[in-house]
């Protein structure tokens, strides 16, 4: 395809140059070139398709760079780095050392603020317009663009709650789709199906907090939303404009499956369709071990719930959902709320299994301590992406959870090694014989055992376990990491040890291993700082062990994007580098 319109455009000041009737024409191309790009570079398709005609009137009306534009989900944020300066490498988004899935200061002066999760935009513009005020430039503008659900989040109104008493010059534009990766969920979904359907008979929520309601209008119309933009630039205060999009607008498939193609894989660029699965056997991914092991377990245990924030099908809960509807629960982008409300179902003898990403269970961590942990409750979190999770980047990677778990009182930690004895993790925390809270981390893929529905066996807490015996070295490894341990020793004389649990660990299975080995080396999927090396290397000092101790593991640095593998060898733990590692030392 030919884009003639879109070949002249690399910043907005070339787009400010365009008459707006071409501005549909230029739409109509900018979704030709996603659509080309992931189709084969894989990534975010349905946000970025559905905000082409607001970025476009957005970098239009708006004196950016000058002006200020915050992206609220960051992977809405495609077009925007399509127009400013980043098109002729978009090619390499989310690849390993090419640009980020999602806004970055430090790649772009148009990128004003890091966004890879969400609902943070109004926050953040809001602090932006009080910086402007106090440095005395009045007529900047500050435009916080949330969309994909995050709303909902109580961080988006806690900012909208400030700024409704402030006179900032700050403009929210609520891209209301009804989905986040998921389909919306909660009274306020609700509340905005009613305003847009006119049926909405009590004053606008909106308004209410002293924001100058306009909306809602038509996001695909390019001209009435480039009217309304020019129209709020002279009204001073907060303002909040509402428009309605399409998730996946442009593509058939995208419009009519809005969860597959919110990030579909690769797919037909020309017809959108997604290539059929082989019939080739594959062992399951951990989601879907936890998600339906988690039905079959509830089947026989009625004090079961399911909990996940916005995530039920990235999770795989929404087997739960299905299956026991008033057992299972998706509070949308709400972590906060999910862990205080399992804490509650706790305390009433129910056994929720509250089920977050690693990298989201971060925004929850007072919950966990005051809410879960401080009054020991048994709240069975299950942390699902554990680990390196690839080409989404620095804002997803579960790196960070063993460390600040390992450091609260009463906190299990466990890891298992592979399907199955995450599968029985899963039995024995429902068993009730836990009296305190325990986190299961496990990671984003799949395992190895094409056979893991096999009958349940009770775990031992913190039991570690020997898998390989050999001389004078000792490695131990958490969680699925195991696998790479056992690539990079299958024919070396070095004994490994999976250890299950980082907290409380296997000190008698430590004692002997400190006893028979002269050096030991922990390997995890986690940061070195603060990490399951950093508890063994606490026991060592505690017990005044003398033997030489080594600790892979994630550096002291935020890992970009890549492939799960490029970043493990980037990192030190893949097959080939723990090999390397461990024959170096041989060699001395």
């Amino acid at each position: 395809m030919n884009l003639n319109i879109l070949d002249t455009i690399n910043t907005p000041a070339d787009l400010r140059t365009l008459n707006q009737n071409k501005l549909p024409g230029l739409a109509k191309e900018l979704r030709q070139f996603i659509i080309n790009i992931v189709a084969t570079k894989e990534g975010h398709l349905g946000a970025s398709l559905g905000v082409v005609e607001l970025t476009i009137a957005l970098h239009y009306v708006f004196n950016t760079p000058h002006d200020l534009l915050i992206w609220d989900v960051g992977h809405q944020a495609y077009v925007h780095k399509i127009l400013t300066d980043r098109k002729a490498n978009f090619d390499t988004n989310r690849q390993l050392y090419g640009i980020s899935g999602f806004p970055k200061r430090s790649e772009s002066i148009y990128d004003t603020f890091g966004t890879g999760h969400s609902s943070t935009s109004i926050s953040a513009a809001l602090g932006m317009a009080i910086a402007s005020q106090i440095q005395g430039d009045f007529k900047k503008h500050h435009i916080a663009i949330i969309g994909d659900a995050s709303i909902a989040s109580g961080m988006a109104f806690e900012g909208l709650n400030h700024a409704g008493v402030t006179n900032a010059n700050l403009l929210v534009i609520l891209n209301d789709n009804a989905i986040g990766i998921d389909p919306s969920v909660g009274a306020l979904k609700q509340y905005l199906t009613n305003v847009k359907t006119g049926t909405q008979k009590q004053d606008n929520i909106f308004e209410a907090l002293n924001f100058n309601y306009s909306g809602p209008i038509d996001g695909h119309d390019v001209f009435k939303v480039i009217t309304e933009l020019e129209r709020l630039k002279t009204i001073e205060g907060p303002k909040f404009l509402h428009i309605i999009t399409t998730k996946g607008k442009g593509l058939k498939q995208a419009e009519e499956n809005q969860v597959v193609y919110h990030a579909p894989g690769k797919f037909d660029a020309i017809t959108g369709d997604i290539p059929a699965k082989t019939n080739t056997l594959q062992a399951p991914k951990y989601q879907d071990v936890f998600g339906l092991t988690l039905v079959e377990l509830a089947h026989k245990n009625n004090n079961i719930v399911g909990i996940t924030p916005a995530m039920p099908t990235g999770s795989s809960l929404k087997y739960m959902m299905d299956a026991f509807p008033d057992r299972a629960f998706d509070v949308g982008i709400a972590e906060q709320h999910a862990v205080t409300l399992a804490a509650g179902m706790a305390t009433q003898g129910m056994i929720p299994f509250c089920n977050i990403y690693s990298t989201f269970l971060q925004r929850a961590y007072d919950q966990i301590i005051h809410d879960v942990a401080l009054q020991n409750l048994p709240v069975i979190f299950c942390l699902d992406r554990a680990g390196l999770v690839g080409e989404d980047g620095a804002t997803h990677h579960g790196v960070f959870d063993i460390a600040y778990l390992r450091c609260i009182p009463n906190m299990i930690i466990a890891a298992p090694r592979n399907e199955i004895t995450l599968r029985n993790l899963l039995y024995t925390a429902q068993l009730g014989k836990l009296e305190s809270p325990i986190a299961i981390r496990y990671p984003r893929g799949r395992g190895d055992n094409l056979n893991w529905q096999v009958p349940f066996e009770e775990v031992i807490i913190s039991k570690g376990e020997q898998l390989k015996l050999g001389e004078k070295i000792a490695i131990l490894s958490i969680g699925s990491v195991a696998k790479n341990v056992n690539q990079a020793i299958h024919d070396l004389t070095i004994s490994h040890y999976d250890m299950a649990f980082i907290k409380p660990l296997d000190v008698q299975l430590l004692h002997t291993i400190f006893n028979n080995y002269e050096t030991i080396i922990t390997i995890e999927n986690g940061t070195i700082i603060g990490g399951f090396g950093s508890a063994i290397s606490e026991f060592k000092s505690q017990f005044n062990y003398k033997n030489t101790l080594k600790i892979l593991g994630i550096p002291d640095v935020f890992i970009e994007q890549g492939s799960i593998e490029e970043l493990e060898d980037i990192s030190g733990i893949s097959p080939k580098k723990i090999r390397a590692f461990i024959l170096k030392i041989m060699e001395m």
